[in-house]
């Protein structure tokens, strides 16, 4: 791409949509990556960097697995016939053993299942990365706000003592 072209600002690989809350409120066990059954108009939502995953979860229903509350607006530029529920129930592509394990450890271990992030890996295609997590206790975040306090000041101090 010459110097002169100007990038349109769509995202062609790469994270679309992050859940920056997870991490904080879950303990994430193990994490997995999923396929995202999407239409067209979604993807060109997420490809503008519009979706939001603040509120969504994953769960199994009908023996397959879904991505229920996750926002992706409607694409301006679509067509009339093209229009589609922003939060509906996104079906995501996983393999069989996949879908069993992850329904054990939802129904035995008391787990959940939080989307991570929606991304664009390198053939263009919408991946989710969901966490089997656990939900953390409110001194738990207490104690991780503190350890994240005490990194940043000492990070401070050790870049302040060099100037001295």
């Amino acid at each position: 791409m010459s110097p002169e072209k100007k990038k349109s600002g769509l995202i062609s690989h790469g994270i679309a949509a992050q859940n920056r809350k997870a991490r904080f409120d879950y303990k994430i066990n193990e994490t997995i990556e999923a396929g995202l059954a999407l239409v067209g108009p979604e993807v060109k939502s997420l490809r503008a960097g519009r979706a939001t995953l603040t509120e969504a979860w994953a769960g199994e229903r009908d023996g397959e697995m879904w991505l229920f509350n996750a926002y992706i607006p409607e694409w301006q530029a679509g067509s009339f016939v093209s229009r589609f529920e922003p939060r509906r129930p996104r079906k995501l592509l996983l393999h069989r053993k996949q879908v069993e394990t992850l329904t054990g450890a939802i129904t035995r271990e008391g787990s959940t299942l939080v989307p991570l992030d929606i991304h664009f890996n390198d053939r263009g295609r919408a991946k989710v990365l969901l966490g089997v997590a656990e939900g953390k206790k409110q001194h738990d975040k207490r104690a991780a706000i503190a350890a994240r306090d005490w990194q940043r000041d000492k990070a401070r101090l050790m870049r302040n003592k060099g100037r001295e």
